[in-house]
């Protein structure tokens, strides 16, 4: 090992390699376990991370790459690894305006790239409460939703050309800025979700929208979740496809965030079962605050709204995401589990109240979990509250809450991916085919299976460092 840590010392420089302590004063995480790397490299270039990569493969050395570290399944989890971090290779490298797209490296600060996409008066789609501590290279590697899904989908939708290095250091130079390109394989695709397990993406091709001029927000009170699907439908429409969000809380969640300590306050005076942050971005200030006002009083006169509240500055509009934003609330009374998964939205109510009826007769004393999310794209965020944090109690709560999910065509993960927390329910989400495809794919792109390992897949005893 010696002798491998002064090879890469060679490569990334001595003082881009910490070691023992060093690591826990700069690299911390509330959010995910990062455990005891061998060390944490910080290459400065993709021929750094070529070299690095190459180098780990032949010494059998297992390598986990480090975004923003905000990631909640363990993706990041390095023990006896090396880690590696991007985050010297953080620029923005261009902005084309005609072509509307960003060329960014990995590292990069989702918020900085989209920073400076709006300093040319465009719009990087992406937005999610990390926004200001997530990378880009993190974020096509878990393949990214967040609040914008439901009008320019995922991270997926808006990658164009991406920058990856395999497990044996070969350079895959896929960086096409067009929007159409059949020629052969998609390559890219093979990466966008993978979660570093087949290369570590280096740079990107970022695809850009124009910049809104006109921003409406409200949030709206719901009496039955029947009206929910109603009122989507009805906004979709009558927005032109100007909504960009449509966020729901169950009053579970809307409690717990409008309620000491928290800072925030119900923005209704009633209350109600349901609560929807809805947002619509357009390209003219009068018209589509007219427009976005007379959908909302259609809905509440025909009884898919029961009351709303529209916000009429800036600080209104920020006040309401900050409702939605501040999940930090769900642990306040405890240690909890949180949940990410999909599926249809008529399947969503027969779902969330079989849940909460099986936690409560096995754990009486746990309380209603909390429940928000995208609706508007069949994403579901579930928080339970555990009375015990034993991986017995934990491993039958996740079996409350995964079990249904096959049966109704639903997934694990909607938006955070698979690590090592969600692996061992992989089988409910993918078939036997699936996984099976995954697996040649991990074997072909990465033999010795050194990257990232053990995580998205169960353990396979042909693959290096998968261990259960």
């Amino acid at each position: 090992m010696e002798a491998l840590i002064a090879a890469l010392g060679a490569v990334v420089g001595s003082d881009a390699i910490l070691t023992g302590s060093a690591i826990q004063e700069r690299y911390q995480s509330p959010w995910t376990r990062l455990g005891a790397p061998l060390a944490v490299l910080r290459p400065a270039s993709t021929q750094a991370v070529a070299d690095i990569l190459r180098l780990a493969s032949a010494a059998g050395v297992c390598v986990v790459p480090w975004g923003g570290r905000t990631g909640l399944v363990d993706g990041c989890l390095a023990d006896d690894a090396l880690a590696l971090s991007l985050d010297r290779m953080a620029a923005v490298e261009a902005i084309d305006s005609a072509a509307g797209t960003i060329t960014v490296q990995a590292g990069c600060v989702l918020q900085t790239a989209s920073e400076a996409a709006a300093a040319h008066g465009l719009l990087l789609p992406l937005d999610l409460g990390a926004r200001g501590s997530a990378t880009i290279g993190g974020t096509i590697a878990t393949n990214a939703g967040g609040n914008r899904v439901l009008r320019y989908g995922m991270m997926r939708d808006m990658v164009l050309g991406l920058e990856a290095v395999l497990a044996d250091g070969t350079v895959i130079e896929a960086m096409s800025p067009l929007i159409k390109n059949n020629a052969g394989y998609d390559l890219k695709q093979l990466f966008i979700g993978s979660e570093g397990t087949l290369g570590i993406v280096t740079r990107a091709v970022l695809r850009l929208r124009p910049a809104p001029v006109s921003q409406d927000t409200a949030i709206v009170g719901v009496e039955h979740f029947s009206m929910l699907p109603r009122l989507l439908r009805r906004l979709e429409r009558d927005l032109g496809g100007a909504l960009s969000a449509f966020e729901v809380m169950w009053a579970s969640f809307h409690d717990l965030v409008t309620t000491p300590p928290a800072r925030g306050r119900p923005p209704l005076a009633g209350r109600y079962p349901f609560y929807v942050l809805i947002e619509s971005l357009g390209g003219d200030v009068a018209g589509d605050a007219t427009r976005f006002e007379a959908a909302l009083a259609a809905a509440l006169s025909d009884g898919e709204v029961a009351d709303a509240a529209i916000a009429r500055s800036t600080s209104q509009r920020e006040a309401m995401w900050a409702l939605r934003d501040d999940v930090a609330q769900t642990a306040r009374e405890g240690p909890i589990i949180a949940f990410d998964i999909s599926l249809p939205i008529s399947a969503m109510e027969p779902y969330v109240a079989a849940v909460q009826v099986d936690l409560a007769a096995r754990w009486p004393s746990l309380g209603a979990p909390a429940v928000f999310g995208h609706l508007g794209d069949g994403n579901l965020h579930l928080i339970v509250r555990l009375a015990d944090t034993t991986p017995a109690v934990r491993r039958a709560v996740e079996d409350v809450v995964y079990g249904p999910l096959q049966a109704l065509c639903g997934s694990i993960s909607a938006e955070h991916g698979v690590g090592l927390q969600k692996r061992d329910f992989l089988h409910l989400s993918r078939g036997p085919a699936e996984i099976a495809l995954m697996r040649r794919l991990k074997l072909a792109l990465d033999p010795r299976g050194v990257l990232n390992p053990g995580k998205v897949l169960p353990p396979a005893p042909t693959l290096l460092g998968e261990q259960p």
